[in-house]
């Protein structure tokens, strides 16, 4: 797929891929064989009709292939960016193992393109179902409230969707970059969730605002979902961490990607820009830190990661991006303490790793090698270790149990321990993909039908 070049697109945050044309789009997809068991869609976190969509690309009908993708992803744009379709659909492609699998991710993101470059009386919009009569609400605007509330619309149900930040989409517009997912194609696409009559209230704190039982009781919703997400940053714990210029991945990306701190003084959030940053950890959202603290101007960005590039949990492809942009990976490090001068950061020491067995992951676990030690100098550092569940809504529902690690506990449908509450998405399995939190906002959205249909 064409992308702009490197030492271009690491001094803006203008998208950095720029999708296939339509010609290409074409071509692509007639390397579809057209599978009669079409194994891709197993491969699918929300079994995506694979072969019928691109069928019908093959045959020209973009409409037509939009619609069989809309009948299970709201979201056709979004997910074909962010999605790690490599080790999904495309995992299980049949030409995969002869090669090259057909690239449906690119294909999913040209369609969804495709749609929103419609004018809105000619987009696909999501039949809704007869008025049921219920209400209900969904805590959280990102993927997994997303999909819940649009799958509870065409079963006729009035939604409420309540979003504690200023602005909808959750981790999508708070911490993807805008050079990986413009925040216009997220707030377009939730905007025909809005076409589709779902209300979205934005400034609402659920556990603040409003508790789970005052929604249930004075608010009069039938029920809840809850898909707030994981958004407590965690950090390592080492003497330092309380320093000037250092961050969260969370806090930094937010700045950025919410408050657009890299337009200040026009945005009125600033963010300190480091000379030389290092970024602590290897999943996306440490190459997302990284390549956003290069574009904020940054001379030397360090990726310090415990293992090897093998082990590294981040997508090839953001890898392959972040080396491209200069990012220098400072493999088999692990940080034992941040330096820092008259409350700054100026540094950090950390451990030299090698690779021993396996831990409980199935990695191989980093081993310390005695007495060889290393300091990179830096002003700042972005710690990118994973999120936790807050702890806000829980604490003003008691009756909702939780797992030993602070996340709601919920069945296969998202059902929870309090009657007509369910959740699902980071809140329940931890930080994942925002297709699997999209499944899961869309089999419980099967089952509060079930469970509101009780009631009648």
């Amino acid at each position: 797929m064409p992308e702009r070049d490197a030492s271009e697109r690491a001094r803006d945050f203008d998208e950095v891929t720029l999708g296939y044309t339509e010609e290409m789009a074409r071509a692509e997809a007639s390397r579809c064989l057209q599978c009669r068991n079409p194994t891709c869609i197993e491969g699918c976190p929300v079994n995506i009709d694979i072969k019928s969509f691109i069928g019908e690309m093959i045959d020209g009908d973009y409409h037509a292939a939009v619609a069989v993708l809309k009948e299970k992803n709201a979201l056709p744009a979004v997910c074909g960016r962010v999605c790690p379709q490599e080790e999904q659909c495309e995992a299980r492609c049949v030409l995969a193992k002869k090669g090259e699998s057909v690239a449906i991710g690119r294909l999913e993101r040209w369609l969804g393109d495709f749609d929103l470059a419609c004018e809105l009386e000619g987009r696909c919009v999501p039949v809704v179902g007869a008025d049921s009569g219920k209400r209900v609400a969904v805590v959280g605007s990102g993927p997994a409230g997303l999909a819940c509330a649009g799958e509870l619309r065409r079963y006729g149900h009035a939604v409420t969707v309540f979003e504690s930040l200023h602005a909808t989409g959750g981790v999508l517009t708070y911490g993807i970059p805008e050079f990986r997912l413009p925040k216009h194609i997220v707030q377009a696409e939730v905007g025909l969730l809005e076409e589709m009559g779902v209300e979205i209230r934005c400034d609402v704190v659920i556990g603040a605002t409003y508790t789970i039982d005052e929604l249930m009781t004075e608010e009069g919703f039938g029920a809840v979902f809850i898909g707030n997400g994981a958004g407590l940053p965690m950090f390592l714990g080492i003497p330092g961490e309380n320093l000037n210029g250092v961050y969260s991945a969370n806090e930094f990306l937010t700045r950025v990607n919410l408050m657009r701190a890299y337009e200040f003084p026009s945005a009125d959030t600033p963010v300190w820009r480091g000379r030389k940053v290092a970024v602590v950890g290897g999943g996306n959202v440490a190459m997302d830190a990284a390549r956003t603290a290069k574009r904020l101007g940054a001379e030397e960005v360090f990726l310090v990661y415990r293992r090897t590039e093998a082990e590294m949990p981040a997508r090839k492809e953001e890898v392959h991006h972040a080396r491209e942009e200069g990012i220098e990976f400072k493999m088999l490090c692990s940080p034992v303490e941040v330096l820092g001068k008259d409350g700054w950061v100026t540094g950090i020491v950390a451990n030299t790793m090698e690779l021993g067995e396996p831990d409980a992951s199935g990695r191989r676990a980093p081993v310390c090698v005695m007495g060889a030690d290393v300091t990179i100098d830096c002003d700042t550092v972005v710690m990118a270790l994973g999120t936790r569940a807050n702890p806000l809504l829980p604490k003003t529902t008691p009756d909702l149990e939780l797992s030993k690690r602070g996340y709601i506990l919920a069945d296969e449908d998202g059902a929870t321990s309090k009657p007509g509450v369910y959740a699902g998405g980071d809140i329940v399995t931890g930080s994942a993909t925002v297709i699997l939190a999209m499944g899961a906002g869309k089999r419980a959205a099967r089952a509060m039908d079930e469970w509101l249909k009780q009631g009648d």
